[in-house]
């Protein structure tokens, strides 16, 4: 069984974080992904290369139970290295200061947004607010703002509209507390999408001790009285030995993975066949993702160039202005649907307070999990949803939109709430940005890793993923992952 100082399960935002950070400190670190590699800008396909529209062609098939939905939701998940990072719309979004406070108030030491905003800032090089004290200027992910001379019509029309409805100009959303209409952070340069795989991995690919292995699918950690000592993997069948095993395979994956290994419910594993190493209750509980659903409108618009652009975010009418903004309306598009231009105003719910879980079918790894996202379960979130939704219709009814819109019946402000409630069950998804399902605490009873991604009554096994994530930041979670990443591998002593 050869060795290695560090094995990191996943190529995804994570993991290319903390594969690169181990190896910069002189570990010997196998990077595993199920997916295949593109080692440069020029080897990527390229929808993987062009950061103007999410990509499809690189996936897990994932689909979500139908719960209270009705339906199964198609679950996108990026199947290679820079995992979701390398397929995502772009969106470079921190949240609210508020969401890392609560995350310190559950019992996680360190991780205060005081705490985080150092690492933020490591994260990017912004190219619009670098100088700021909020912001950096040396960091491996540049981000930057499309300037209003390159905004598509209807995505200006969102900022024109918001602020005619009261809400403020924000130049910068990654700002603290910003809250209000303006143009979206985004990693994308020139049109590609610059994703962890090139930002983090792409300077350090040459290093001797960094082994980068693609189309490696792991079935479970080896553990030795609970302590974590090599991967098995099933294609092809092999177990390689390490000092020190890292998830980072995604809050899907990640908890599956431990309960494949052994660490889990004891009820739910027994009821497979598995052997129960340690019976941690919290594995798979907890998910949390952000519904949203489009509000689509036929546009003059041409189609073609980078299809997020502006943003809106804003409380919900029982939401505290201290509290992290809980609704956003984002603009998407327009892109070409049979002939047609088609542009949408997207509301989506922030902070939703229903929960999910992440189960298995089958101890096989073949097997895709049961992924339950919980969407709606809350009667408290159907009810702040249908408000984006009703405001999404009455944003599209300004003049702001009259030059944009081939529509004769745009007008639509007065939807009864029986309308709203159709088009919800309808047409709610998932926004991609699943978390919590092996969850940041202090309690091995209600969580899965302390705060140091350290997994509750183990040796040698760490979490550092989206699925760490106790509660879900108020904002797409790509850059919320690569920070908390830096600071799990920054808290790990060199194997």
């Amino acid at each position: 069984m050869s060795g290695y100082n560090v094995i990191v399960i996943g190529a995804g935002s994570a993991g290319c974080v903390v594969a690169t950070r181990l190896a910069q400190r002189g570990a010997s670190v196998l990077l595993l992904e199920a997916g295949p590699d593109y080692p440069s800008l020029a080897d990527l396909p390229a929808d993987i290369a062009d950061g103007r529209m999410p990509a499809f062609s690189h996936d897990w098939g994932y689909r979500s139970a139908p719960g209270r939905v009705g339906r199964e939701l198609p679950l996108p998940r990026g199947r290679l290295v820079g995992g979701c990072s390398a397929t995502n719309a772009c969106f470079a979004l921190r949240g609210s200061p508020a969401d890392y406070d609560r995350w310190a108030e559950l019992g996680n030491e360190r991780w205060s947004f005081a705490d985080c905003l150092p690492t933020f800032r490591a994260v990017e090089t912004d190219a619009d607010f670098g100088e700021a004290s909020w912001h950096g200027a040396s960091g491996p992910l540049p981000i930057r703002r499309y300037q209003e001379s390159e905004r598509n019509a209807f995505q200006q029309g969102l900022i024109e509209a918001a602020v005619r409805s009261g809400h403020p100009f924000v130049e910068d959303h990654n700002a603290p507390g910003a809250v209000g209409v303006g143009p979206t952070p985004v990693n994308a340069v020139d049109g590609t999408r610059i994703s962890a795989a090139l930002a983090y991995l792409g300077p350090v690919r040459g290093l001797p001790n960094l082994t980068i292995r693609s189309g490696a699918t792991v079935d479970r950690v080896e553990l030795r009285s609970r302590r974590a000592v090599g991967v098995r993997l099933t294609l092809p069948a092999e177990t390689i030995g390490a000092d020190l095993i890292v998830l980072a395979a995604g809050t899907y994956a990640s908890p599956a993975l431990l309960m494949r290994s052994g660490i889990g419910p004891a009820h739910d594993l027994k009821a497979l066949g598995a052997q129960c190493h340690l019976d941690l209750p919290a594995v798979g509980q907890n998910l949390a993702d952000h519904p949203w659903l489009p509000v689509p409108l036929a546009v003059t618009v041409p189609t073609g160039g980078p299809g997020f652009q502006t943003v809106l975010t804003w409380h919900s009418a029982g939401a505290g202005a201290s509290d992290p903004p809980d609704l956003q309306i984002f603009a998407q598009g327009p892109f070409d649907n049979e002939g047609r231009a088609i542009a949408s105003l997207c509301a989506a719910l922030l902070k939703p307070h229903a929960r999910g879980r992440v189960a298995l079918r089958s101890l096989d790894p073949a097997v895709p999990p049961m992924i339950d996202l919980g969407l709606l379960t809350d009667d408290r979130d159907l009810r702040r949803l249908m408000e984006g939704l009703r405001h999404a219709h009455r944003l599209l009814a300004l003049p702001e939109f009259d030059a944009v819109s081939a529509a004769a019946d745009r007008h639509t402000s007065g939807l009864a709430e029986d309308d709203l409630r159709a088009q919800i069950w309808a047409n709610v998804r998932t926004y991609h940005h699943p978390t919590g399902t092996c969850a940041m605490g202090p309690d091995p009873r209600q969580a899965v890793v302390d705060s140091r991604g350290r997994v509750h009554g183990t040796e040698r096994l760490i979490v550092a993923d989206a699925s760490i994530m106790p509660e879900i930041p108020s904002a797409n979670t790509n850059v919320p992952t690569l920070m908390l990443a830096e600071r799990i591998a920054g808290g790990l002593s060199q194997a």
